[in-house]
C-alpha cells in the first residue's frame, strides 16, 4: 500500500490559529504509555531519553524508542550505531511500505529497547509532522505497538512548527528538558506554550521539567514557580555522561562511581515516577518580553 495524501488523514483544525489539522483517530497509540521530550537544541535530549528508555526497561517494561530529527542520532547509544531512517528505507522502496519488513527499520538496543529513527524530509522540504504520522502508521500496520508498554518520542530542538510539535499528538505527557541557563528557559517557555495549544484538543499534558547538565537549579526552580511548573529530576553536568557518549553506550554501561551511580538512581527514579503517573500540569507560559524581563539581570 502507497503512503497517503497527508492531507487525506486529517479532519478539524487543531488550536486557535493553526494551520495544523487533527489526528486520524486511526493513527493514534494504543495502550502504551507515551511521552514526547523536548528542549532547546543541544540541551541533552537524546542522552536523556536513551538513559530513561534504558532506565524504564531496567523496571522489566517493554520500551521503543522514536527519534525525531533528520540527523538520526536520538538511538545511536542504544544501538552502538547510526540506523538508517523511515524515511530512508521508504525510498528504497520507492514508498512502497508493505515492502518494508520491521527488521529494515527498527534495531534492537541496550537491554531490549527497541529504536526507530523517524528522520526527517531533506533540509528545506517537507514537514517532520507527516515523517512521524508515517512513522507511527508503519509501526501500527506491523503491530510493533501492540506488546510496547513505553514509547518515547525524542523531538529535535525548539518546536519551530506544528510539524515537529506532531509528537505531541500521540503523547500522553510531554517532557521538557532545561539547563540552568537563559536560553534553554527561554525555550522551555514556548515549548510550554505549544504543549498548552496542543492540549485543547489532545490528551496530551504537561508532565514537568528535567534539570540537565546544571550544578544548580534555582533558576529553573524561580521561573517553573512563577509559570505554574514543577521540577520532575536533576541531573548533574556529569563528565562520565559526555564519556558515554563517546563510547556510545548509555550511563547504565559506564564504570560505576559514586557519580554515575547516583545518575542512575535518578533516572531510575524518574521511570518510576512516569510509569506510576504524574499529575497533569496547566502552565501558564510568559510573554517573551516578559520572560526577557524576567530572567535578565540589571
Amino acid at each position: 500500500m502507497n503512503l497517503i495524501d497527508p492531507r487525506a488523514r486529517f479532519s478539524q483544525p487543531d488550536g486557535d490559529g493553526s494551520v495544523q489539522v487533527a489526528l486520524d483517530p486511526r493513527d493514534r497509540i494504543g495502550t502504551a504509555k507515551v511521552f514526547a521530550v523536548y528542549g532547546k537544541g543541544g540541551i541533552g535530549k537524546s542522552t536523556t531519553s536513551s538513559n530513561l528508555s534504558a532506565a524504564f526497561s531496567k523496571l522489566g517494561h517493554r520500551v521503543l524508542q522514536i527519534g525525531c530529527d533528520p540527523k538520526h542520532d536520538s538511538t545511536f547509544t542504544l544501538t552502538k550505531k547510526l540506523m538508517p531512517t523511515v524515511i530512508d528505507v521508504l525510498e528504497s522502496v520507492e514508498f512502497h511500505s508493505e515492502e518494508l519488513r520491521p527488521e529494515d527499520y527498527m534495531f534492537e538496543g541496550y537491554n531490549g529497547v527497541m529504536c526507530v529513527e523517524a528522520g526527517g524530509p531533506p533540509a528545506g522540504t517537507g514537514c517532520g509532522g507527516y515523517v512521524v504520522g508515517q512513522t507511527v502508521k508503519l509501526l501500527k500496520q506491523h503491530h510493533l505497538l501492540d506488546d510496547t508498554d513505553v514509547v518515547i518520542f525524542d523531538v529535535l530542538g525548539d518546536v519551530v512548527c506544528g510539524g515537529f510539535a506532531a509528537p505531541l499528538q500521540h503523547a500522553e505527557r510531554a517532557l521538557v528538558v532545561a539547563a540552568n541557563d537563559f536560553d534553554s528557559i527561554f525555550a522551555m517557555n514556548r515549548i510550554v506554550a505549544a504543549i498548552g495549544a496542543k492540549a485543547k484538543n489532545y490528551n496530551v499534558r504537561l508532565a514537568g521539567v528535567i534539570a540537565n547538565r546544571s550544578a544548580a537549579t534555582d533558576e529553573i526552580d524561580r521561573f517553573s514557580h512563577a509559570i505554574g511548573m514543577k521540577r520532575l529530576a536533576h541531573f548533574r553536568d556529569l563528565d562520565a555522561i559526555r564519556r558515554s557518549r563517546l563510547k556510545k553506550c548509555t550511563l547504565f554501561e559506564m564504570d560505576p562511581s559514586p557519580e554515575v551511580i547516583a545518575a542512575q538512581e535518578e533516572y531510575l527514579r524518574l521511570a518510576q515516577m512516569l510509569w506510576a503517573g504524574v499529575d497533569p500540569i496547566e502552565a501558564h507560559p510568559m510573554k517573551d518580553r516578559d520572560i526577557f524581563d524576567f530572567l535578565g539581570y540589571e
